[in-house]
C-alpha cells in the first residue's frame, strides 16, 4: 500500500490515510460506471426508436417492452450513482468552500468563455464587398478586448478545473 496523503482530524481524533491503489481503482470504476451507464442509455434509446414502428404484420427486431424495462433499470442505476457523486461533492471541502460550489463556478466559467469566444468570432467576421453600394457591416464591440476576456476566462477555467481534478482524486465517494 502506497500512502499518498495523510491527515489528522482533531474533531474526531482520527488519522486518515489514502491508499493510492484503492483510490485510483475506485475513481476509475466510478468514472467507468457512469460512462457505461450513459452509453447504455443512449444505445437503449436508439434501439427503442428503431423498434418503435414496424410494417403491419411484421415483428419488431426487439421487444420494446423489454427495452423499456432495461432503459428504466439503467436510468435508475445512473440516478443513484449521480446522487452519490452529488452527495460527495456537497460534503467535500474545497479550500474555503464546498466542492459542489467549485463545480458550479467551473460550469459557469465554461458558459461565459464560450459566449465571449463566439462573440469575438461573430464580431471579427469579415465580409467581401464588390461594390460601394453593398451594405457594410461594422463590429459593435472591441474584438481584441472580447478575445482577451475569453482568454482570461479560459485560463480561470483551466486553473480551477486542475484544482478540482486534484481534489477529486483525494475524495472517496459517499454512499
Amino acid at each position: 500500500m502506497q500512502i499518498v496523503a495523510a491527515w489528522f482530524d482533531s474533531s474526531s481524533a482520527r488519522l486518515f490515510a489514502i491508499d493510492r491503489t484503492r483510490r485510483d481503482e475506485n475513481r476509475r470504476s466510478i468514472s467507468a460506471a457512469r460512462a457505461d451507464l450513459q452509453k447504455r442509455l443512449e444505445q437503449l434509446k436508439q434501439r427503442l426508436v428503431k423498434n418503435a414502428r414496424i410494417q403491419e404484420g411484421d415483428k419488431p427486431e426487439e421487444d420494446p417492452v423489454e427495452l423499456q424495462a432495461e432503459l428504466e433499470k439503467s436510468a435508475q442505476e445512473l440516478t443513484v450513482l449521480i446522487q452519490r457523486i452529488n452527495r460527495t461533492n456537497a460534503a467535500s471541502r474545497f479550500g474555503d468552500r464546498m466542492l459542489a460550489d467549485a463545480l458550479a463556478e467551473r460550469d459557469v466559467l465554461k458558459i461565459r468563455y464560450n459566449a465571449y469566444r463566439e462573440l469575438a468570432s461573430a464580431a471579427s467576421t469579415t465580409q467581401g464587398r464588390t461594390t460601394r453600394s453593398e451594405v457594410k457591416f461594422v463590429s459593435t464591440v472591441s474584438v481584441g478586448a472580447i478575445q482577451r476576456k475569453a482568454d482570461d476566462l479560459a485560463k480561470q477555467y483551466r486553473e480551477l478545473d486542475t484544482r478540482i481534478q486534484e481534489a477529486d482524486w483525494l475524495t472517496e465517494l459517499l454512499d
